[in-house]
């Protein structure tokens, strides 16, 4: 999907029942892409450059975060040290 608009990752990854993980922050944008219509975001952020070894980390957390929540249907804001999550909370 390489050069694919963000509408069209989005609609594919619904249609399919597939979470995106994604390093591009306009996936946070419940609006235009709402959460709850998807198998779940998740935005890997960094206020600063991403290294290999900060993607690592996140995806750790990510991972972590996975054993106790459920992505499906929420934003998950992925930071080092947190992740925020946007939508339902009952698991």
């Amino acid at each position: 999907m390489i050069g694919s608009s963000d509408t069209t990752v989005f609609g594919v990854c619904a249609a399919e029942g597939r979470a995106l993980v994604t390093l591009d922050s306009d996936f946070s944008q419940v609006l235009r892409f709402p959460p709850d219509k998807s198998a779940g975001i998740a935005v890997l952020a960094s206020s600063g450059r991403m290294t290999s070894r900060l993607l690592e980390i996140l995806l750790g957390q990510l991972l972590d975060g996975l054993e106790q929540h459920e992505l499906s249907g929420r934003l998950w804001i992925v930071e080092p040290g947190r992740i925020r999550i946007h939508g339902s909370t009952s698991d």
